[in-house]
């Protein structure tokens, strides 16, 4: 509902008659699309009972309409991309003979990973929080479940994790495929920390307990690389 006008003055009356006008001109225009847009339907309506001819309307039972909630959409296209990434990233034809530590065990540290890490590794002082199970899988299989499950532990901030290839006593000639494939994998990735072989009730020689580099350490080192470079007096000025 419009505001009365207050007129304070003759010499506002001017003022007062413009805006009257600019009021009486929207209204006209507002009717005029209310109109037009009456006359559209009255057209549409027309046009459909001499196509379709004379319909019974459904009776009226008085039941609500309920909205139902869509799906969220499945970004399809960008899983695709990142499988392709993984494919890509993780090559079959890496050696990561000579980055593994010379024990029996053939576990992995990366450069700056302190040896100590892997003794703390193997006893259990990470708590394993998920693992990934590449039990009867093709090698490609394999690679991309290995690449999207790591990727998926980054994002949830585990530190550690499981990975079953398998001991290979059900492939052929009972060698295990997987197993140097999935040691090969790993030392590609830079969130790998360390790995080695699973305690006998984790898995023995079927298994590898991985240790991850989380994404808020990341952020913290690169944050304090930042603060450093801000700090007043740090280079002699």
């Amino acid at each position: 509902m419009s505001k009365p006008l207050v007129v304070q003055g003759l010499a506002a009356l001017g003022e007062v008659r413009k805006v009257m006008q600019a009021r009486l001109q929207a209204e006209r225009e507002a009717a005029q699309r209310a109109a037009a847009a009456a006359l559209a339907r009255e057209r549409e309506h027309t046009l459909f009972l001499r196509t379709v001819g004379e319909v019974t309307p459904l009776p009226q039972r008085g039941q609500a309409v309920i909205e139902r909630p869509r799906p969220a959409p499945v970004p399809r296209q960008r899983e695709r991309d990142e499988q392709a990434v993984l494919r890509e990233a993780l090559s079959d034809e890496f050696d990561a003979e000579s980055l593994m530590e010379t024990d029996d065990q053939l576990s992995y540290r990366r450069s700056g990973v302190g040896i100590d890490v892997l003794g703390q590794l193997r006893r259990g002082r990470w708590v394993v929080q998920g693992q990934i199970d590449l039990h009867g899988l093709t090698r490609d299989e394999a690679r991309e479940a290995l690449g999207g499950f790591l990727q998926g532990a980054g994002k949830r901030g585990w530190r550690c994790v499981r990975v079953v290839h398998g001991k290979g006593l059900g492939s052929p000639r009972r060698e295990p495929v997987l197993k140097g494939k999935v040691r090969a994998w790993l030392v590609q990735r830079q969130d790998v920390l360390a790995f080695t072989q699973a305690r006998g009730p984790d898995g023995g020689a079927g298994a590898l307990i991985v240790l991850l580099d989380s994404a808020p350490s990341r952020l913290e080192r690169r944050d304090g690389r930042d603060r450093r470079r801000q700090e007043p007096g740090r280079h002699g000025g």
